[in-house]
């Protein structure tokens, strides 16, 4: 949630806690505002990102139970543009559909993901490309391994800090889950390189499901992860 200090300028008071049922947690950035929801019975994250200069809204994995995912969005200040899916899983597709029409709006996700997905995307995103909310500008990281098309999110705040929504390929502890020794190999080689080797260490890490964390959490247990294999 936010709160305002004595002059009524927000603070943030963002944890990325939440839980099943329970509310929603904003991170108020100024320009900009993430607000995290958990959603189904894998306790997937759902983040709806708004640009606050402009109402422009893009929701992240519609998960499960689309009535909550639309009492999300209506908690946001403007208008929803945009359902993105990080990764093919069914437990972040569930309300994809059903989202998609209530709402009208376009969908995105990766193309090497895309003919798996229960709604064809309107926009195939690949590595490197751009989406942009308003007057946030997201860069799209494809991250192999996990699925074929899996991708990330990432963006710059106002004071240079990095932020990066990554669905099943990075969590606290280490990477999403592999099928086999070659995707394993994959997804640590598109962690290292675009992530780890990009990005400092504040960089905030939002996973697809549980606690948030950082690089510099992560960084450290690298060589642990390459050597135990998952």
């Amino acid at each position: 949630m936010s709160t305002q200090t004595g002059n009524g300028t927000p603070v943030d008071t963002y944890t990325g806690d939440v839980t099943p049922g329970g509310p929603s947690d904003t991170r108020n950035m100024g320009t900009w505002k993430l607000r995290k929801l958990s959603v189904g019975e894998m306790d997937n994250n759902v983040y709806l990102l708004t640009c606050m200069e402009t109402g422009t809204q893009l929701l992240v994995d519609a998960a499960a139970e689309p009535n909550h995912l639309i009492d999300l969005v209506e908690e946001g200040w403007g208008r929803l543009n945009g359902i993105l899916t990080t990764h093919r899983h069914a437990d972040h597709t569930g309300a994809l559909a059903e989202l998609a029409q209530r709402t009208g709006v376009p969908t995105l996700a990766g193309e090497n993901d895309a003919d798996a997905l229960p709604v064809a995307p309107d926009r195939r995103l690949s590595n490197g490309d751009t989406i942009e909310v308003g007057d946030l500008h997201l860069e799209v990281i494809e991250l192999r391994g996990h699925t074929p098309g899996a991708i990330a999110l990432a963006w710059t705040d106002a004071d240079g800090h990095a932020h990066i929504i990554t669905g099943d390929s990075l969590f606290p502890g280490g990477p999403g889950k592999t099928g086999s020794p070659e995707d394993f190999a994959q997804l640590m080689s598109d962690l290292t390189e675009r992530i780890f080797d990009r990005f400092d260490d504040d960089t905030w890490i939002y996973p697809g499901h549980g606690k948030d964390t950082t690089l510099g959490a992560e960084r450290p247990h690298l060589d642990e992860w390459r050597e135990r294999g998952w």
